[in-house]
């Protein structure tokens, strides 16, 4: 495989992870507001460190992925 096709592979399943990962944001924090001051908490606040932490990730997985870009065009 040439090194092009593989650059472009890997930025297609960045492509999905970033995508999986912003719906899984999204879903939680609309559950937090939603179940605001109906559950307990230590379930709110260990929610909101998993939406924080998914942000990172999301952070992190854009910088991968336009690191690739770039490699990418480099070729």
């Amino acid at each position: 495989m040439a090194r092009i096709d593989k650059l472009k592979e890997e930025i297609g399943w960045l492509k999905i992870i970033f995508a999986i990962s912003i719906a899984t944001d999204i879903s939680l924090i609309a559950w937090l507001i939603q179940s605001y001051g109906k559950v307990r908490l230590l379930l709110s606040i260990l929610g909101s460190l998993v939406a924080f932490l998914i942000v990172f990730a999301i952070v992190w997985i854009n910088k991968i992925a336009y690191r690739k870009i770039d490699e990418l065009e480099d070729l």
